[in-house]
């Protein structure tokens, strides 16, 4: 490797310590190693702010803002708090089976939306069930942004990375159906099992509290009920244009932003007060680590580690199954799966194509997906769900850790990523 990759190196890992001991806030740091991976040459304007394949992801800085802007208005309606009431009385103020509640819709919503749009609109009602209930918010959180990394795997909308898979692979939001929900819903039923014992600290039943809330009307929640319906009705739109995406040929950033602006327009609000709630910081955030990451693959560093993987491999499919759902797993702990992703995937189609491009071999871009949806879930900047929830919780003044974060997401993320070794063996191996 070069000098400048070295440099490029060097600065990724300062950098990624400074975020992950907080001695800087995690946005200086992210743009301070931007700036260093510019002035050292690892990267330029054109190819930070230019280039899909090693510069700033727009189109997911723009999905967040686009999402950010209707989860703003959404609020204002009182549906969060419809919502919260809603889950809280299901569940009889047990805050376990709140948490299974919120677990599930989360899951299921991060399918048919994205991880990143469903922690958005989750979260709101979680701080609200949480204060009802007068139980800790951050163990309710982390459990659902998990959730939204598991359940979003199942389908080609789900995750950002599995869109890009997709393009790569041409494979349809069927196939993703087919060959990842029903281990999905395994994994589901593991990691409830998990969270019971994970968060056990958080599960204090208050009787008095429960009673209050049971007392409380869903219907009283909602402020503004001609806001809601035009709430939901774009809400529904958007939802629907996601789904349909490579029918309608629209980008989610496009469906989200447009869906953001229009929402905006017909509320009737005042714009300045709705952006002064969008999560600003979390978005530039995502911009730097961007740059940084992008440097990486423009230095070829990412391009050569992928590259010793496949030649340490050779042939053996089933070994380079493996190698590749951990290795993915492990570097999208460390920088954000959607670069990773953008970066391997040329890499896994060779892999195909060197195995003949025989059906078997499609194994490798599954094993390619889950490795970095559920990798995601090891530390708090491993996907762009967990950055969002982490942004949410500090404006909130419920401050997530990056460690608090990743002593459960990391084993979560051994547990399930072991879980798919079987079930890779058997459906492609075994049973193929």
């Amino acid at each position: 490797m070069t000098t400048t990759a070295w440099l490029a190196i060097a600065i990724f890992l300062v950098a990624y310590t400074l975020i992950a001991t907080e001695r800087v806030h995690r946005v200086a740091a992210a743009l301070g190693g931007a700036v260093a991976m510019l002035l050292i040459g690892a990267t330029d304007a054109h190819t930070a702010f230019f280039t899909e394949e090693s510069g700033i992801d727009w189109n997911v800085i723009v999905l967040l803002l686009g999402m950010m802007l209707i989860v703003a208005i959404v609020q204002r309606t009182g549906l969060f708090e419809f919502l919260a009431i809603w889950a809280t009385k299901r569940a009889r103020g047990r805050p376990f089976r709140v948490m299974v509640i919120l677990i599930l819709v989360t899951a299921l919503a991060s399918a048919v939306l994205d991880n990143v749009t469903t922690v958005l609109l989750v979260a709101p009602v979680t701080f609200l069930v949480c204060e009802r209930l007068a139980v800790p918010v951050v163990p309710f959180l982390i459990a659902e942004v998990l959730a939204s990394n598991i359940g979003g795997t199942a389908t080609l909308v789900g995750d950002p990375p599995n869109i890009i898979i997709a393009s790569r692979a041409g494979l349809s939001y069927n196939d993703f159906l087919i060959h990842l929900a029903p281990l999905v819903i395994v994994l589901l039923a593991v990691f409830v099992g998990l969270c019971r014992w994970l968060f056990r600290d958080a599960f204090r039943y208050d009787p008095a509290r429960a009673q209050d809330v049971m007392s409380l009307r869903e219907q009283d929640a909602i402020r503004d009920r001609r806001l809601l319906v035009v709430s939901l009705v774009v809400l529904t739109a958007v939802t629907g244009a996601f789904v349909l995406h490579t029918v309608l040929h629209l980008e989610p950033s496009v469906v989200a932003i447009i869906g953001g602006l229009v929402l905006l327009a017909a509320s009737r609000l005042d714009a300045g007060e709705v952006a002064r709630d969008v999560e600003w910081p979390t978005l530039v955030f995502f911009a730097g680590l961007f740059v940084m990451v992008g440097a990486l693959v423009h230095t070829g560093v990412i391009s050569q580690l992928a590259s010793a993987v496949t030649e340490a491999t050779e042939d053996r499919l089933l070994l380079t199954t493996f190698v590749l759902l951990w290795g993915s797993a492990a570097l999208s702990a460390i920088v954000d799966n959607i670069p990773y992703v953008a970066t391997m995937s040329p890499v896994v189609a060779e892999l195909v194509e060197a195995n003949g491009g025989i059906d078997q071999a499609q194994v490798l871009w599954w094993s390619l997906a889950l490795g970095a949806d559920l990798g995601g879930n090891a530390t708090a900047i491993g996907a762009s769900a967990n950055v969002v929830v982490l942004g949410l919780a500090q404006r909130a003044g419920k401050p997530i850790s990056f460690w608090q974060f990743t002593r459960y997401g990391l084993i979560v993320t051994v547990i399930t990523v072991a879980l798919c070794m079987p079930y890779l063996w058997l459906r492609y191996f075994v049973l193929a």
